[in-house]
């Protein structure tokens, strides 16, 4: 009488079991889905990264060592400038990065116009900002070629954070061409020595790590360039700051107008 063979020993007799081929494979899927999962999670992880690092760009602006920018300065100092210089502040230019934020909040003042030069170039510009280039209300110009305004056009001239960038031989044409496109003075904010400089990141922007000049060193240079402090100007400007218990992170010169 024959016997029929174990089902368990046909199947080891076939050298394989049901299912175990399709696990295998699974098995060799699988380092292609962890590797594609891993590719996954970077891009997701980077993204988050990116999107972080772009919210805190715009809510603090350029960064600099030592914690310190200008144009935030000038931002806190409306109030007092307005003050200092009254009707001079109804037609502004200001020329730095950031231009857009000044702008901004220039044109939320009464009686106040603003325009605005961006030396640099715009970086990750929100639709407001868009919309003044647009508008022609904020120019992205080379400071150190001639401004495309004529003579006076402005009754005051705001720099923040541009003139620190720039070597001797750049100042000597770019300050005077401020002072030209001013009717009623030049006011200029500069970092103190030593206090801040341009993160590596942002050479490729401004391509020279910052000049921190002593404010002796700016008098002579406005001596040299025929540019007269407005002592009127700095006694209204100190007297404002002093009310309102303001003490200034940048030098500030007050410099008359060319005639």
């Amino acid at each position: 009488m024959s016997r029929r063979p174990n089902a368990s020993r046909r199947f080891a007799d076939s050298g394989s079991i049901p299912f175990v081929g399709a696990l295998h494979s699974k098995s060799r899927q699988s380092p292609l889905l962890s590797l594609g999962l891993v590719v996954v999670n970077l891009g997701l992880f980077y993204f988050v990264v990116r999107v972080l690092f772009l919210t805190v760009r715009k809510l603090i602006g350029p960064l600099y060592a030592g914690g310190v920018s200008c144009t935030q300065e000038l931002q806190r100092l409306i109030p007092i400038l307005k003050k200092a210089y009254g009707d001079s502040m109804q037609k502004v230019l200001h020329v730095g990065p950031e231009t857009c934020s000044v702008v901004a909040q220039l044109l939320k003042e009464e009686d106040t116009e603003a325009w605005g030069v961006e030396p640099y170039e715009l970086d990750e510009a929100d639709n407001n900002c868009r919309s003044l280039v647009h508008k022609g209300i904020v120019r992205v110009a080379d400071i150190k070629f001639p401004l495309p305004y004529r003579p006076k056009s402005f009754s005051l001239v705001i720099v923040s954070d541009a003139l620190d960038y720039l070597s001797p031989k750049y100042l000597n044409r770019s300050v005077p061409e401020l002072a030209r496109v001013s009717s009623d003075g030049l006011v200029v904010l500069s970092g103190y020595p030593g206090q801040q400089r341009a993160k590596v990141a942002e050479l490729s922007k401004f391509g020279r790590p910052a000049k921190l000049r002593s404010s002796s060193w700016w008098v002579r240079f406005f001596i040299q360039t025929s540019l007269e402090e407005n002592e009127v100007a700095i006694k209204k400007f100190e007297q404002a700051a002093a009310k309102n218990s303001h003490k200034s992170a940048c030098q500030i010169f007050h410099l008359k107008p060319l005639h």
